[in-house]
């Protein structure tokens, strides 16, 4: 099973490659560099044998988060390194005492809504043509912490 942590600097050339390797509309090394030295972020990282397995980029403001990406390694899905990302976010959020999560996931990607929904994540709408590259609504989701 992976380790669970928050991510450093040294992680972040590794997160853009997987960044690239997984997004159609992936986010660019300075993207991610920019988005890590942001005072209202956290980034957790799973690592598995030395090798960045995935990643969890949180935006926060009072007691709001929001995920702006969560990924695994394709080689490593379904072997609960997603839950692992979802475990440690929410107790770095409980940590902040931030009390909801909020995230969006593309409206063709039902296996991620199902994920999300089995941990607890709630449907709270569509936001429509969010997403480009190719273009889809997005699903709303939410979980409440406390």
């Amino acid at each position: 099973m992976p380790k669970f942590r928050k991510a450093t600097e040294e992680d972040m050339k590794h997160i853009a490659m997987l960044e690239a390797a997984i997004f159609s509309d992936a986010w660019t090394v300075q993207g991610v560099y920019e988005t890590f030295s942001q005072k209202q972020t956290f980034i957790i990282v799973a690592e598995d044998a030395s090798m960045l397995a995935g990643y969890c980029i949180v935006y926060y403001v009072m007691d709001e988060a929001e995920i702006a990406r969560i990924a695994v390694s394709p080689a490593l899905r379904r072997q609960g390194v997603g839950r692992g990302l979802l475990d440690y976010t929410c107790k770095c959020c409980m940590e902040k005492q931030i009390e909801k999560i909020l995230l969006d996931v593309r409206e063709s990607n039902r296996g991620a809504v199902a994920f999300y929904q089995q941990y607890g994540f709630a449907e709270d709408g569509i936001r429509r043509n969010f997403y480009s590259n190719p273009q889809e609504n997005a699903v709303l989701m939410s979980k409440t912490l406390v």
